[in-house]
């Protein structure tokens, strides 16, 4: 019906818009989807960020989707993964040889899988989880169906070869997603949504490129795209000629903007105490350059 009444639109005023919200769905007209601009919200910069924010959009059924203990740490091992694969496209090609739009659909359909394969084996009895159709289902139908390069799909796998398995549930010996000087990356031991939404609050703002499996020097291309950006969007804050005329000129306008972000940022830090902290014998190249 909607599809229908766009259709009979005649000459609609210039300023007129259609916007439209909606879950991922396969009944959207097809009709509409083809003649609309497709407005998408780009995932957070920042791993902690990337699993909160998938996170935050669970409902409590999401959580309770298997009765089995293992669920809700798979769980957490998928959103994990997700936002891995969402961080290395900063990395420009060191992460990714082709950049792939990894979103939510994938993450809740990966998801839906993992509850229905879980509850399958309490079925028929079975305590072992199918780790192999899991991964396969995960790695090459969700998400592997995006990818194009032999190379990023071998990465993918990888991934998933390293964060699903039954030595996750190791008493023996503890799981780590990473370890690094800053933080260890491990599945938290509460797995109450609110306990896992603090926990997430306190992983890093900065994440070493080693927990992605890459080398340090990966974030220098990272930095300084960031740097040009930040300078490419300062430039772009420049008054025209015939607006300088009327309020001041161009470079008062950028100085104005520059004060107005230096009073925003916080003390100088103590770098002498800071190095302290990070005396190490084999420093970041981020180090190197900060400190």
């Amino acid at each position: 019906k909607l599809e229908a009444i766009i259709e009979n639109l005649n000459k609609p005023a210039k300023e007129f818009r259609l916007w439209l919200t909606t879950n991922p769905t396969d009944k959207f007209p097809l009709g509409i989807l083809q003649k609309s601009l497709k407005v998408v919200t780009e995932p957070p910069d920042g791993l902690g960020q990337n699993i909160k924010a998938s996170y935050s959009k669970l409902v409590p059924e999401d959580h309770e989707k298997s009765s089995r203990a293992e669920y809700k740490s798979l769980l957490y091992v998928l959103t994990f993964f997700h936002a891995v694969i969402q961080e290395r496209k900063k990395f420009g090609k060191i992460g990714w040889n082709v950049m792939y739009d990894f979103n939510e659909s994938d993450y809740k359909i990966s998801s839906d899988l993992i509850g229905n394969y879980l509850n399958k084996t309490l079925e028929t009895g079975d305590e072992e989880i199918p780790w192999d159709t899991l991964r396969y289902l995960i790695g090459e139908a969700m998400y592997g169906g995006r990818v194009t390069d032999n190379f990023d799909r071998r990465v993918l796998n990888t991934y998933l070869t390293e964060y699903m398995g039954e030595f996750i549930f190791d008493k023996n010996q503890k799981f780590f997603f990473s370890k690094s000087i800053v933080a260890d990356y491990t599945i938290p031991d509460e797995l109450d949504p609110e306990k896992i939404m603090e926990i997430i609050e306190e992983i890093p703002i900065f994440t070493s490129p080693s927990v992605f499996g890459l080398h340090s020097n990966a974030e220098i291309a990272y930095f300084t795209n960031a740097a040009k950006e930040l300078w490419i969007n300062t430039l772009s804050m420049q008054t025209s000629d015939g607006a300088s005329a009327g309020g001041g000129d161009r470079e008062q306008y950028i100085n104005t903007i520059a004060t107005e972000i230096q009073e925003k940022l916080p003390e100088i830090f103590d770098i002498p105490n800071i190095k302290k902290q990070y005396d190490t014998p084999s420093p970041t190249p981020t180090q190197v350059v900060l400190l």
